[in-house]
């Protein structure tokens, strides 16, 4: 017994000077048993501080960038034209991929093409990303005063991707420096026993239309068997700006038989206000479409032969009185 506590002893001095005092105070036994080499749960919080260093806020004023100028809201704009600059973006994305990143809350540039939220998986800390969402329907609101999207983000952790219901999400302009994106909470399965639900608030504060930016700082809440969260600033990058509004409006195609061949001074006089021109002595148009009556047919001769004949009965008509 005494010859092994000199070892006993190294041992609990190299684990300590490799560790640090600190290591084994945030590690049980359970854990050296299981991956003495894991991070443990204040490593996990810690990182979550690290990556999403400032809490969500109003904004002092919203930032709108358009025809390459960017200038503060306030100053010459209405909470109706960035509730419309918002539609005319969000309609113009609509079934398309919207990228989320961790941005600088003062440059608006990609930190990391995605977010982080520390969270714990029933008893295990890990971290949960999401990098993208899926726009899936736009609707107006009946008070022009809301946006109602459906949303499908891509929210992974622990390398896995779990299954999540669309996400019923509002955006409202309540005054110019005031615009808010977040919804009801939609729920994912990411443990074997019970659904999790994820709520998202983002409060906007630049938008730029030129190309298709939206900046603000969010909040991300689980609740349930994976509950967790974090908070910071991110970026939606949207694959369209909020420009080319042109909707195909193509006119119905005619059955062929009903179409008629119309040549280029037809088309030509058709978006003008000049009469067209009409032949001399006939009901047709030269060009374009033609006007009813159509041109009338002249009375045939009568053959001549037959002629002779009716004179000859005409005569015989007339001398019958006379014989009697």
């Amino acid at each position: 017994m005494y010859k092994k506590l000199p070892h006993l002893m190294f041992l609990a001095a190299a684990v300590a000077v490799l560790g640090g005092c600190e290591y084994l105070r945030a590690r049980t036994p359970k854990d050296f048993l299981t991956n003495p080499f894991a991070p443990s749960e204040e490593d996990y919080a810690l990182q979550g501080q690290e990556m999403t260093p400032t809490d969500i806020r109003p904004p002092a004023s919203i930032v709108v960038c358009r025809s390459h100028q960017c200038a503060p809201a306030k100053l010459s704009m209405s909470k109706q034209y960035i509730y419309n600059s918002l539609l005319h973006l969000f309609e113009n994305n609509n079934y398309q991929k919207i990228l989320i990143c961790q941005a600088d809350p003062y440059t608006h540039t990609c930190l990391e093409n995605y977010i982080t939220l520390p969270i714990i998986a029933g008893i295990t800390p890990t971290n949960a990303y999401i990098d993208h969402v899926k726009v899936t329907d736009v609707i107006i609101g009946k008070r022009a005063n809301k946006i109602n999207l459906i949303l499908n983000y891509n929210l992974t952790f622990g390398g896995q991707t779990p299954d999540c219901t669309p996400s019923r999400s509002i955006v409202f302009a309540r005054s110019v420096n005031h615009v808010i994106m977040e919804d009801s909470g939609y729920t994912c399965k990411m443990t074997a026993i019970g659904q999790t639900t994820v709520k998202t608030v983002f409060a906007i504060d630049y938008i730029d239309l030129d190309y298709g930016y939206i900046g603000g700082y969010y909040s991300v809440g689980l609740s349930g068997p994976a509950h967790g969260g974090g908070n910071g600033y991110m970026v939606l990058r949207l694959p369209k700006n909020a420009y080319p509004l042109a909707p195909e409006l193509k006119a119905p195609e005619q059955p062929a038989s009903g179409r008629r061949k119309k040549s280029g001074s037809a088309t030509s006089s058709f978006g003008s206000n000049e009469a067209p021109r009409s032949n001399q002595g006939s009901g047709i148009i030269s060009e374009g479409v033609q006007i009813f009556p159509l041109e009338s047919k002249k009375a045939e001769p009568l053959p001549e032969a037959s002629a002779p004949a009716d004179s000859a009965t005409t005569a015989t008509a007339t001398e019958a009185p006379a014989a009697q």
